[in-house]
């Protein structure tokens, strides 16, 4: 894994920023909702337009945290991918809020 952080990619970024908020979104749902089963906690989420822009913008944290790491360590493609990538999930949340 550690090698994976050596690479510099637009493609490796914009996997890495899709990956990375699912994973800040289930560390979420086990800190805050590990009573539930999954399925309840998706279909709370789905069904409250505000606790969906909540969880969200909580899990883009995890695209933060990877943009800066790659960013520090001058991984200027893959910073970007990360970047494109966060930019899609806002704008996706913020479609799904005003349409949905």
């Amino acid at each position: 894994m550690v090698t994976m952080f050596r690479k510099d990619g637009l493609r490796l970024g914009i996997v890495l920023g899709f990956l990375a908020p699912i994973a800040g979104m289930f560390i979420y749902y086990f800190l805050q909702f590990r009573l539930f089963t999954l399925a309840e906690f998706f279909m709370i989420m789905f069904s409250q337009k505000t606790l969906l822009t909540g969880i969200v913008s909580i899990s883009l944290i995890a695209n933060a945290v990877i943009f800066t790491i790659y960013i520090n360590n001058r991984k200027d493609r893959t910073a970007r991918g990360i970047f494109i990538a966060t930019c899609i999930y806002a704008i996706a949340s913020l479609l799904w809020k005003l349409i949905g």
